[in-house]
Parts: C-alpha cells; sequence; structure tokens
C-alpha cells in the first residue's frame, strides 16, 4: 500500500490577538501560535467531517503530535488579525505532515509571521501505541 498524495487545498481559520495571547512587550507569545495552529487544524478536520471526540470514541484512536518544527518570521500584537492556514502535506499509513503558516491580515495584504511544519501520528487512545490510520479516516483527508 503506497501512501496516500497531499491534498492540494488550504484551510484558513481567522484568529484575532487577545491580551492573553501577549507576553510583557506587548507580542504575542511564541508558544501561542502552536495553539493557534492547534485550533486551526482541529477547525480543519471538523471541516472535513473529522469531530476529534467523536473518532476517538468510534475508532479507539487519534492524532498526537509527535513533531514540531516551528519557523518565526515577525510578530503579531495585540487586536491583531490574523489568518491561519492548514494544508496536508503529506499522509503515511501511520502518520501526517500537515504545513501551516500565519499571517497578519490587513485591509491591502496578508504578511507571513510564523510557518510549520507539524507531524501527527495516529495512536490507540489507550496504550498511546502507534498504529496505522484508519482507510476512511486518509481517505477524508485527502
Amino acid at each position: 500500500m503506497s501512501d496516500a498524495p497531499p491534498s492540494k487545498e488550504v484551510f484558513s481559520w481567522p484568529v484575532r490577538v487577545y491580551w492573553e495571547d501577549t507576553d510583557a512587550g506587548g507580542i504575542v507569545f511564541y508558544a501561542n501560535y502552536l495553539k493557534f495552529f492547534e485550533r486551526s487544524r482541529t477547525e480543519w478536520l471538523r471541516a472535513k467531517g473529522i469531530h476529534q471526540h467523536d473518532l476517538r470514541q468510534a475508532t479507539g484512536g487519534m492524532f498526537v503530535v509527535g513533531q514540531a518544527d516551528v519557523h518565526y518570521l515577525k510578530s503579531a500584537r495585540l487586536d491583531d488579525e490574523l489568518l491561519v492556514t492548514t494544508s496536508l502535506q503529506h499522509a503515511g499509513r501511520a502518520s501526517i505532515s500537515i504545513h501551516q503558516q500565519a499571517f497578519l491580515q490587513t485591509p491591502t495584504r496578508h504578511e507571513l509571521l510564523c510557518q510549520a511544519t507539524i507531524r501527527a501520528s495516529w495512536v490507540n487512545a489507550n496504550t498511546l501505541k502507534p498504529c496505522r490510520i484508519p482507510p476512511e479516516i486518509l481517505h477524508a483527508l485527502t
């Protein structure tokens, strides 16, 4: 069985920067980009009809992040409007790689602030041991 081809579609999710997202310098705390990416991945899955809690109940499995390669380019600030994108980069038998970007949205442009490649593995929800992604999930993602 070969790996599934990557999806060409890009999912976008808007995020506003709140006080809780910023550090003492008034900029988005670096770890909060991972939270923004997590929210976008969750909504991406929902848009594909995959609800993580229901998925765990139905299959006994779940995705867990095993690797995050994050590149910070510019800072977002309080009240900024961001657009966070999510796209499938690669789907294998037991893991997926997802490309994510956070853009500052202004009326005239989108400026890239941060980008990441996230690797999520499929595991048994009880034992946390890796296993194959169910074919119906792979089909929904690609």
